[in-house]
């Protein structure tokens, strides 16, 4: 159904029909539709009126649980030492924050440590030497600061350390051993931290204008279908992939317990489109007839307007009206059918009219 075809010059219809003339003064009654109150009661015709609202439409994509890369640290020597004996840490432990991770010689570290002894056991105005300069030497070479408050407490020289984990987290790597040599800069362990991590999703390319940094997300992962998790939007790459034509979106997500696993696929549902508040109706309210979109104003008395709209964006069950209506505006959400079907029967007979000759009787 829609509204009967216009036109602001004469001309005919498909069937060869002069259009009805309407003269100014006359259009805007003309065209209302009256609906009995009767009627009214029985057919459930509701309005509404017209507001701002955010217009949201649901993104979905694939994605994958990834490790947050600033969560992500290496325990690495900066001067070659001997493991005297690793901890009981394997991969996949969790371990804390100054938990001992092995036990290390250095005869660099040994010697700098000598050096802070001597320089702590100066008597005070000393010019030789200055514990600051020796600390200074310790803290370059990557001694933990566990160690130097233990050489500042017992002024003895360390023959071996401790080398604690830097970070709270979960040993993704392990490759130290007992008695192997560590050359200055090799990865002893890997620690990752997994109370937040990325799920990186790859949205169409048609969507990336829609999809902002601060949206609300939800996710689904694949092997927890029963929990779904809340997050935001952190970034949108600035990247198309080629080959897909997808652009990747990276969602920061709380893993309270850890449950989110890297590598894990989930779901991912985008709450786009959600900017500003703009004119919105339900998308009931607007009767598409495939070649323009109308609405039903109320009037009063039983009496409707139709109104061309242009529309745009639709989503959580609304659909953003951009010309043709104004806020306020009461419009017809429900049974707006039976007004359009009265619209379309006035116009039948309007047309029935003009087709008569004048002075010949309708039957």
């Amino acid at each position: 159904m829609g509204l009967p075809d216009t036109s602001p010059v004469p001309k005919k219809d498909s069937m060869g029909m002069d259009y009805v003339p309407v003269y100014e003064g006359e259009a805007a009654e003309d065209a209302m539709v009256r609906v009995a109150p009767g009627r009214l009661q029985t057919s459930g015709v509701r309005t509404e009126p017209v507001a701002r609202r955010q217009v949201v439409r649901p993104v979905r994509a694939p994605g994958s649980v990834q490790l947050d890369e600033r969560r992500v640290s290496v325990v690495a020597l900066r001067t070659e030492s001997f493991v005297e004996r690793v901890e009981n840490v394997t991969t996949g432990d969790r371990v804390r924050r100054g938990q001992p991770l092995m036990r290390l010689y250095s005869a660099e570290v040994v010697a700098a440590g000598a050096q802070y002894v001597s320089a702590l056991n100066m008597p005070s105005g000393s010019t030789l030497a200055t514990p600051e300069g020796a600390r200074r030497r310790l803290e370059n070479l990557g001694v933990p600061p566990e160690v130097l408050v233990e050489i500042e407490r017992t002024r003895r020289i360390p023959q071996s350390f401790t080398w604690p984990a830097p970070r709270d987290g979960v040993v993704l790597e392990r490759t130290a051993v007992d008695g192997m040599r560590a050359p200055s800069g090799e990865a002893l362990f890997r620690l990752a931290d997994l109370s937040v991590v990325w799920v990186l999703a790859e949205i169409p390319e048609r969507e990336v204008g829609s999809v902002a940094p601060g949206q609300a997300v939800e996710v689904r992962p694949r092997g927890l279908p029963d929990r779904t998790f809340q997050g935001r939007v952190a970034l949108v790459y600035p990247q198309i992939n080629a080959a897909a034509r997808t652009a990747r979106v990276r969602i920061e997500l709380p893993n309270p317990g850890g449950v989110l696993l890297p590598g894990m696929y989930a779901e991912v549902e985008i709450a786009a489109g959600g900017g500003g508040a703009t004119v919105a109706v339900p998308e009931g309210a607007v009767i598409d007839s495939g070649t323009r979109r109308v609405v039903f104003i109320e009037r009063g008395e039983g009496r409707y307007e139709p109104r061309e709209v242009r529309t745009g964006r639709r989503g959580g069950g609304f659909v953003e009206v951009r010309e043709g209506l104004a806020e306020g505006d009461r419009v017809v959400v429900a049974a707006n059918f039976l007004i359009d079907a009265e619209s379309n029967l006035r116009a039948a007979l309007r047309g029935l009219a003009a087709a008569t000759p004048a002075g010949e009787e309708r039957q």
